[in-house]
């Protein structure tokens, strides 16, 4: 297990473990997380899962597909740092690690 903790938009902190493998969106859905929904089922096609890694946690994580920017490109309140959380898997190197959610998503 994983300690995530996803941060939402006024600050409330939802500290979780993930299991190793699964998606961060899989996180936060397992484990009720306000305003992540996952509506897709993780397959890179809503964007319901809009979140934003923090820049010094961005080295590692998996590259942006083509997919993912597309999506990405119809979130609401995109970013530098924005990124879809069904297409980060866990894993140990991230333990620790604050998960920001955007205000459209609450």
């Amino acid at each position: 297990m994983v300690g995530i903790v996803y941060v939402e938009h006024d600050g409330t902190e939802h500290p979780v473990d993930v299991d190793e493998q699964m998606s961060l969106m899989e996180g936060a859905t397992l484990n009720m997380v306000p305003g992540v929904e996952g509506m897709c089922g993780g397959i890179c096609s809503c964007a319901t899962c809009h979140c934003y890694i923090p820049e010094e946690w961005q080295d590692r994580m998996p590259p942006v597909s083509d997919g993912e920017n597309a999506m990405l490109d119809n979130a609401i309140d995109r970013r530098e740092n924005s990124r879809l959380g069904c297409q980060i898997s866990v894993g140990p190197e991230m333990e620790g690690l604050r998960v920001y959610l955007p205000e459209t998503q609450a």
